[in-house]
């Protein structure tokens, strides 16, 4: 080691282990850990953090290349932040820089212009700008249950784990707001609400603004144009704004008052990262709850099994709403064997009869069918053809472009969901030059048309991922439902959750069967949870409600469960079978994916990543029976983007003794640098 007094290390979002030495020159200032700085790499110029200030390196001091800039328009990020990040980094098995950058928004992560500044003062002006709300609206009466729940979370001091398990509609979100009431009576404590989807925040937010219209809220999404969501980011930052709302990437921003966070709907996938670091905002929230010593509540009807086994453990307290507010019903499940039945464009003759009846009695519904787009598939019924995309594994969905009407004069694109790419529809078959292409199956798009063909006198909108590209439609439609200027909702899961829609009445559930034979284990779980959400969004407001399930299987399990709104019994069931087949949260997993020109070449990479895992697994004294590791396979979707994938899970009783393999067992990875891309998931939720 070489004693370098003016060194600092720095943290860069490079996928390599970090973080590395910059020397700081005679005439710059020595920078703060946490503090952004410009530094050479290789021949391109990038922004780091300061991540500590060592006096040795290991390098040769010539070799250490200057800090060129120092960034100091803003303070230095906290001690507090730093702790989460390099949890995050060795939980997840990646460097502190890959984990802490992403988490800034662009523009504070970007290299300004050698003469430009950061416009850190411009944001602060244009959040401190935005106009307050004027709106009041009164906090409603607490039912027995939810002032149990909320003096119990209020009461808590310290780390303390909460599970607010309610029915849908019975009043989570009251709860929440009335302890964020309490924790603010502070004036420096700053609370943080988590939600699942970018959708949901619009209305989250005006109904927080009503209930503290003294206070600024930040709001924090990918959805952001990046100027505003660095205002945001900041204001959070310097305890400007004490309310944060927002998805996932909300839990990495920096909260120096951070009294109270609050995750909803804390069973949705969409809590997991599935683009650079795979991290679970869920799990990170809890983390950061007992780091800085504050109560964490995590709410949903339908809990994942992590957390219902958490609770069954005693390590989470659980919390109970088992009635909805105003003493509204829940809805009656009807669940309807299609097996036998003549459907009109995939709708039972029930289903249609209750649409009709809502319409006449001027009550909404909702037609929810999880798969978006036109048709699944489009075929050639004179020689089979099918429209596979040539780069995925997979089939390009018809869908009906934007703007182009509907009915046969529609213009049509097909479009593969993995990849993006699109193309015509074809004059004629490809293979048999038949003219006559036949769509298979149903999407949004296909039931859109058929509902405005059998109700032309409805008020109809869809809501899925189609419609939230557009910016502000999906607003505009929730909103429009929500004044009741709609009359038909067909949506995907994207309307599943959080909405309170108050006329609705009945909802009616399209073709869920497929999900109920899924090869991955966590998928009835899913189903059973999406299910309830969605007929949770009936009868909120206290009239007669009921769900209409259609399914070919009406004996399964999982909907008897549904009918009788038994999440209990059925959480109960599908972790004893976990528990016997040896599936988390009974144990734990990590996942090697890799991408390569060719299936054989990433196989062999895995095969190779065995031989290494080998050697860990004696280096470390590991026993035999500690680790479970299975053979290097193809995965379910095995070529995406021209790219053939495979995949290698890893799995073990013991959490530390799975990690002590991982950290092992990357280092060596490292070193193979054979011509593929591989990626380290821990705790997997896709397998």
């Amino acid at each position: 080691m070489t004693e370098v007094p003016r060194l600092a290390q720095v943290a860069l979002d490079v996928p390599l282990p970090g973080p590395f030495d910059y020397r700081v020159p005679d005439s710059m200032a020595m920078p703060a850990i946490g503090q952004r700085v410009v530094v050479p790499w290789g021949k391109r110029r990038l922004v780091g953090l300061v991540q500590a200030r060592p006096r040795a390196t290991e390098f040769a001091p010539e070799r250490i290349r200057p800090i060129l800039r120092i960034l100091d328009e803003m303070p230095a990020l906290p001690a507090s932040w730093w702790q989460l990040v390099e949890f995050a980094a060795a939980y997840y098995h990646r460097s502190a820089g890959e984990i802490a950058l992403p988490a800034l928004p662009k523009p504070l992560r970007t290299v300004p212009g050698s003469r430009s500044r950061d416009p850190v003062s411009r944001w602060r002006k244009r959040f401190d700008a935005q106009p307050r709300s004027t709106a009041l609206r009164p906090t409603p009466r607490l039912t027995d249950a939810q002032r149990q729940a909320l003096e119990a979370i209020a009461d808590a001091r310290g780390f303390a784990p909460f599970v607010l398990h309610g029915a849908t509609g019975s009043g989570k979100t009251e709860v929440y707001l009335g302890w964020f009431t309490r924790v603010l009576q502070d004036p420096g404590a700053q609370v943080l609400l988590l939600v699942p989807e970018i959708a949901l925040t619009p209305a989250l937010v005006a109904l927080v603004s009503t209930r503290f219209p003294q206070e600024r809220i930040c709001v924090m999404h990918s959805g952001l144009p990046d100027a505003l969501r660095a205002a945001h980011w900041l204001a959070a930052f310097e305890q400007r704004a004490r309310i944060v709302v927002g998805t996932r990437l909300a839990v990495l921003t920096p909260l120096p008052g951070l009294a109270a966070i609050v995750v909803d709907e804390e069973h949705d996938p969409s809590y997991k990262q599935q683009e650079g670091v795979h991290y679970s905002a869920r799990d990170l929230a809890v983390t950061l709850a007992s780091q800085r010593r504050v109560p964490v509540v995590l709410g949903s009807a339908t809990p994942s099994l992590e957390t219902w086994n958490a609770v069954r453990r005693g390590r989470y307290r659980l919390l109970g709403l088992p009635e909805r507010i105003e003493g509204a019903p829940l809805p009656k499940v009807h669940v309807i064997g299609t097996r036998q039945l003549n459907l009109r464009h995939g709708l039972a003759p029930a289903a249609i009869e209750a649409i009709a009846a809502r319409l006449q009695r001027g009550e909404q519904s909702l037609v929810f069918l999880n798969r978006r787009g036109f048709a699944p598939v489009l075929c050639c019924p004179a020689c089979g053809w099918l429209s596979r995309c040539d780069d995925c594994t997979a089939y390009r969905v018809l869908h009906r472009a934007r703007g182009a009407g509907v009915g046969p004069a529609a213009h049509f694109r097909l479009i593969c969901h993995h990849c993006g790419r699109d193309a015509r529809v074809p004059r004629g078959c490809p293979d048999c030059g038949n003219v006559d292409l036949q769509p298979l199956g149903r999407g949004t798009q296909r039931l859109e048309d058929a509902l405005k063909e059998l109700f032309p006198e409805a008020r109809i909108a869809r809501v899925d991922r189609d419609i939230a590209r557009r910016r502000g439609e999906t607003e505009r439609v929730l909103t429009a439902a929500h004044a009741g200027e709609l009359d038909i909702l067909i949506g995907t899961q994207m309307l599943a959750k959080g909405h309170d829609f108050r006329r609705l009445s009945l909802v009616v559930v399209v073709d869920p069967d497929a999900a109920l034979f899924a090869a991955d284990f966590r998928a009835p779980e899913r189903l059973f949870a999406t299910l309830m959400q969605v007929a949770g969004r009936a009868g909120r407001s206290g009239i007669a409600s009921e769900v209409l399930l259609q399914t070919r299987y009406v004996d399964h399990p999982l909907f008897a469960a549904l009918a009788a709104h038994d999440y209990e019994g059925f959480a109960a069931r599908l972790l004893a079978d976990r528990r016997q087949a040896g599936l988390p949260p009974f144990v734990h997993q990590a996942l090697l994916r890799v991408e390569a020109r060719t299936l054989d070449a990433a196989l062999e990479f895995l095969k190779a990543a065995v031989a290494e895992s080998d050697v860990c697994t004696r280096q470390l004294n590991l026993p035999q029976d500690v680790l479970t590791r299975y053979d290097p396979v193809p995965m379910p979707l095995m070529r995406k983007a021209g790219q053939e994938r495979a995949q290698l899970l890893i799995e073990s009783g013991s959490r530390p003794a799975l990690h002590r393999h991982l950290e092992s067992w990357i280092t060596r990875l490292r070193l193979l640098k054979p011509a593929v891309r591989w990626q380290l998931e821990v705790d997997p939720i896709e397998i």
